[in-house]
Formats: structure tokens, sequence, C-alpha cells
């Protein structure tokens, strides 16, 4: 094994665990309560805890080649079982799917000839398909091959949040508004991340304006009383507005749209860029 590791461990128990010890007991007697489900791609470059700066036991995370979710079946998987754990016994409120650029899993899906010799993970990236058929017949053909890598990474979120809903605990809490599901692409080269609004990838600033999201299920009922942000009221003359907020204030920021939305309008997956 590579030195480094085992000097990160030392480093940890000898510095960092002290410090935070009490954390870490509090931690075991109170048990885990994270914020967040968030199923990212097993690459080594792309950490949720670091990306969010989060700490010990405030994320639930599952990370898998491709980032990806199978639909729901009988046959129990490792997906299945944390998505399942998650929502039922740890009560998240948030799922988010998170994907990224150069991805590797990606490539294997435009080029499957590469994984001749890796059968297992041909078969895993048939959970991708769908993403891969709609670059490959919704976009222009002559694309740029790294524009299309970026295009089938950004379309695999959306079909991954997609399969998220065929799961029963998923659905459940949907159809309850206990539960919204957020999809995130990572841009490992800038350190930027844009969150799938319904329709497209925006890209996230602390101070980036974004809108409330849609209705968690349709026909999904709007909230009876005004929602403040600041010292705005958003229920002007009894009709609902939609609050503009700061990211960093907003906890449900970004949000899938309506089952029945589309993901993109068809006219513009003509044009590279409409989902960023």
């Amino acid at each position: 094994m590579d030195n480094s590791i085992i000097q990160g461990i030392s480093t940890f128990r000898g510095s960092v665990f002290p410090g935070q010890q009490r954390m870490y007991e509090r931690l075991v007697r109170d048990g885990q309560q994270p914020k967040a489900l968030i199923i990212a791609c097993a690459d080594s470059r792309v950490a949720p805890e670091h990306i969010t700066q989060a700490g010990p036991g405030e994320l639930f995370v599952c990370r898998n080649a491709g980032n990806i979710v199978p639909p729901f079946a009988e046959m129990n998987g490792g997906v299945s079982s944390a998505i399942e754990y998650a929502v039922v016994a740890l009560g998240v409120r948030d799922i988010v799917v998170c994907g990224h650029s150069d991805c590797g899993a990606m490539k294997g899906l435009m080029q499957p000839g590469a994984l001749k010799d890796m059968p297992n993970v041909a078969a895993w990236l048939r959970h991708s398909h769908a993403a891969d058929r709609i670059v490959c017949e919704a976009y222009p053909h002559d694309i740029d091959p790294g524009d299309r890598l970026r295009a089938l990474a950004l379309e695999n979120v959306v079909v991954q949040l997609a399969h998220l809903r065929t799961h029963p605990s998923v659905a459940s809490a949907l159809a309850r508004g206990r539960l919204s599901l957020h999809g995130w692409f990572f841009e490992i080269e800038t350190g930027r991340l844009h969150a799938y609004d319904g329709s497209r990838f925006v890209a996230l600033t602390d101070d980036t304006p974004c809108r409330w999201p849609r209705s968690r299920r349709p026909g999904a009922r709007r909230p009876t009383s005004p929602v403040r942000c600041g010292s705005r009221r958003n229920n002007t003359n009894g009709r609902w507005k939609r609050p503009l907020v700061p990211f960093s204030n907003c906890r449900q920021a970004f949000g899938l749209a309506q089952e029945n939305s589309r993901w993109l309008d068809g006219p513009m997956r003509q044009h590279l860029g409409p989902l960023i």
C-alpha cells in the first residue's frame, strides 16, 4: 500500500481526531442524521464531502461508476439498498445525483469496444443507455467528441433522476412531500457546480438567484402560507409568487421538474449548450 495512505491515517489519529473526539462520540451516542443522500461517481477526483465541505455525519454517500441508479427491481442491489435505507431509516429530505466532467464511465459508454475486457462494467452501464440514445439521436451528429462526452454526462444525470422515481420508497416520500430530487454536475477543471432546474443545468455561485423548486409531483398543492425571503413577501394580492433567493439560503433551491415535464425543450438540443 502507498505510504501516503498509511501516513494519512497516522496524521488523523495523532493530530485530527483528538480535537474532534467529542464530535465522534456524539455521532455514536446520537446516531447519524445526514442532511441528504448523494449518489456520485466513484471517480477519485469527485468527493462529495470535499465539494460540499460537509463534516462527518452530514451526508449519506453512495458512489459507483457513472453515478448510476438502476431502476427498481425485485433483485437486491447495493445502490437500491442505500436509497431505501436513506429514505426509510434515515429520513433524508433530499437526494442528489451528481455527475461530473471527464467521466470515465461515460467514455466507456461512448466506446463500447474499450470495455471488452470489463464485462461487469459493460453490463452496469446498460443503465445509462437511455442517455446515450438521447445524445446519439437528439444532438447534432457532427459535434466535437469532448462536447458529446459532456452532453452524455449531463443527460445521464437526468436519466438517473428518472430511475430514482421508480423506487417505491422514493415515490412514496415524493407523494407525501417529504423528499426532493436534485441533479448536479461538477466541473472538475473549474470547480464549478451546475444544478438541474427541470429544463437545463445552471451554474451555481454563492449569490446565484434561483427559482423555488417546482411541485414535487403532478397536482401537488402550493403552500397556503406565504414564504418569506428576507423582508420580501411572496404572496402579492393573494397570488402565489415564486421567490428568488440566494442559493446559500435556499435548502431546496433546485428540484426535479414535475414528472410529466419534458427533460429538455426539443429544439434546444439542436444547439450545443442547451443544458448549461
